[in-house]
């Protein structure tokens, strides 16, 4: 009975199956006998020899007519998916070979629409481009999108483990390193220049490692460029500029291709993803090029965007769909950076797009940018910063610290992962409201060690109070004496007794085993909370722990240190949700100390009877 069953659903699931992908078929036989004949051209209607054009811009917004001849038409050159294979007899785009930024570039064959220019070969001697057919670029955001109420694409964190800034920060960079790689033997997306001005060249750097699996290249741009006379004039029509600017303000990052074709008010572009994932919410812009950039790697455009016409809607395989008039989400971003070697405060205001995936990238190359503007940091450094996330419906995310010798990484790892984790959360969609980074940097080191540790006496009795006497050296300041006093509990049992002086990694690590609670969450308010509590740990301090028996339990949020055994061993039950965890009693005092404490030493008291 039961496999008769299990056979008759998986007749129901291979029927389905099926069905769908007959409809898919049938409706995309469809469309294509819809094509308009006298506009486009289908590849059945394409032979080797045909000679053939394209538009595209060189230089500045004017548009040119480069000459190419076909070659051959390619079937299923990945599934599902047809190419048209094109050569270059334009002395430009023979002496350039493929250019990155001509992605959307569209190709007439007998005077009719053809397709876009969208992949090449990497090192390739010739001007070879593959063409992405307008049949397959025309059924960009046919789909239904009615129930992506999210951006689909992000980065999938673990959310049931307790927050490690240090793990995120790692997953984060390993998720975006292992994306989409592109081939050296076989075709690849013409890949779209990256135009980043007000940051320096050696970020620039860093961040092309970061988006190059999204098929882009980071190009160190000198401002943009535009002239707002001129922008008004400029229009997207096939062959102009198509930019989306991902980053605008102070810092800018624009990616640059070429609009393909325009019905009514959608604009097709690209000839490929950007993204590919379905629907998006994204900026797009005309664009002018200043020079296209000739390399024996990859050629290249080099453009700044000019005005802001539209937004992206969808983002497929074949195109990238734009709707003229619409308007993109953008997040405010402001970094305020005061340095000892500049004269003056600088304050970089911006506007950031609103994407799960390329927000944490272009917010984490933009407060680098701005921190090491004026070049590297000495070896001996401090940074101390305030940083503010503004969250709609939610309390903000505020903070702040100080970090010595690490550049701007712990900066960095705690805002990035801290956002990433919001704008990735499972609960609900939330929307950052806008971003602030307030940074100071000093010339000097803020590292201290602990020289020596004095207790009044190792066998005390319960009640008695014990007077710590600690000692830190740091390079620059010397030796430093602190002096408190720790009171024991009436009530201590007697036995023996661990007492932990540390600075905040030590302390952190304790707060780990001792206190999980205070790093798990179970929905977005206690993420929030949780996220506030471990970003309020001040680095500047000096720790003094004891640690006392444990009793109770803690179960979620919820902590009930007097629960009798008997209580607990209840809670304890294994069909419940919320696992309890046990309660760690613990004393604790901490010292302002302006310093960065980086080891600890564990001591141990005796209480007597």
């Amino acid at each position: 009975m039961f496999e008769k069953e299990a056979k008759r659903k998986n007749f129901k699931l291979l029927s389905s199956a099926s069905s769908f992908l007959l409809f898919s078929a049938v409706s995309l036989c469809w469309s294509f006998e819809q094509l308009d004949n006298t506009k486009y051209i289908g590849i059945d209607q394409i032979q080797p020899g045909m000679e053939a054009y394209c538009l595209t811009c060189f230089k500045g917004t004017e548009i040119e007519k480069f000459g190419l001849e076909v070659l051959d038409v390619v079937r299923d050159i990945s599934p599902g998916k047809n190419a048209i294979l094109v050569q270059g007899t334009d002395e430009r785009f023979i002496h350039t070979g493929p250019v990155g930024g001509c992605s959307g570039s569209p190709v007439y064959i007998d005077g009719r629409l053809a397709g876009a220019m969208a992949f090449g070969w990497t090192f390739s001697k010739d001007p070879l481009y593959g063409v992405t057919p307008i049949e397959e670029m025309l059924q960009v955001g046919t789909g239904d999108y009615s129930e992506q109420t999210t951006q689909q694409m992000g980065f999938a964190f673990d959310y049931s483990a307790p927050i490690d800034f240090a793990e995120i920060g790692k997953e984060i960079e390993n998720s975006l390193l292992s994306g989409r790689k592109n081939s050296l033997g076989g075709p690849s997306h013409l890949p779209c220049p990256l135009i980043v001005s007000g940051l320096p060249s050696g970020v620039c750097e860093q961040l092309n490692t970061l988006v190059e699996p999204f098929g882009l290249m980071a190009v160190a741009g000198m401002g943009s460029g535009s002239d707002s006379f001129q922008a008004e004039d400029v229009q997207l029509i096939p062959g102009s500029s198509l930019a989306i600017p991902l980053l605008t303000g102070d810092i800018a990052m624009t990616v640059i291709g070429t609009v393909t074709e325009i019905i009514d008010d959608k604009v097709y572009g690209f000839g490929h993803s950007f993204l590919g994932y379905g629907a998006v919410d994204l900026p797009m812009a005309t664009a002018r090029v200043h020079t296209v950039v000739s390399s024996i790697v990859r050629s290249f455009k080099y453009a700044s965007p000019l005005k802001t016409v539209g937004a992206l809607k969808t983002d497929e395989s074949s195109a990238v769909l734009g709707q003229l008039g619409a308007e993109a989400r953008m997040i405010p971003l402001t970094i305020k950076v005061d340095r000892y070697n500049d004269m003056e405060e600088r304050l970089y205001n911006c506007r950031v797009v609103d994407n799960r995936l390329l927000t944490v990238t272009i917010v984490r190359a933009a407060v680098t940018g701005a921190a090491l503007m004026l070049g590297d940091l000495p070896p001996d450094h401090t940074v101390e910063y305030k940083v503010t996330v503004e969250i709609d419906d939610a309390e903000p995310i505020t903070f702040e610290n100080i970090s010595t010798s690490l550049n701007v990484r712990e900066l960095v790892t705690e805002s990035i992962s801290s956002v990433a984790l919001i704008m990735n959360n499972p609960y609900r969609k939330v929307a950052i409201k806008s971003m602030d980074f307030d940074i100071r940097i000093l010339p000097k080191s803020a590292v201290s060690h602990i020289w020596s540790v004095d207790l009044s006496d190792l066998e005390v009795k319960a009640g008695q109070t014990i007077d710590i006497s600690v000692i830190l050296e740091s390079v620059l300041a010397g030796k430093k004496k602190y002096r408190y006093t720790l009171e024991l509990p009436q009530e201590l049992t007697p036995g023996k007794y661990e007492l932990l002086i540390c600075g905040v990694y030590g302390y952190q690590d304790f707060l780990r085993k001792a206190a999980l609670y205070k790093f798990v969450y179970y929905n977005l308010e206690t993420l929030v909370e949780s996220l506030n509590n471990l970003l309020h740990i001040s680095r500047d301090k000096l720790y003094c722990i004891l640690v006392l028996p444990s009793g109770g339990v803690a179960l979620a949020k919820a902590q009930l240190p007097d629960l009798p055994p008997t209580k607990a061993l209840v809670l304890g039950d294994a069909k419940r949700t919320l696992k309890p965890r046990p309660y760690s009693h613990w004393l604790e005092k901490s010292f302002q100390t302006d310093t960065i404490v980086v080891d600890k030493q564990t001591m141990h008291i005796t209480v007597e009877q």
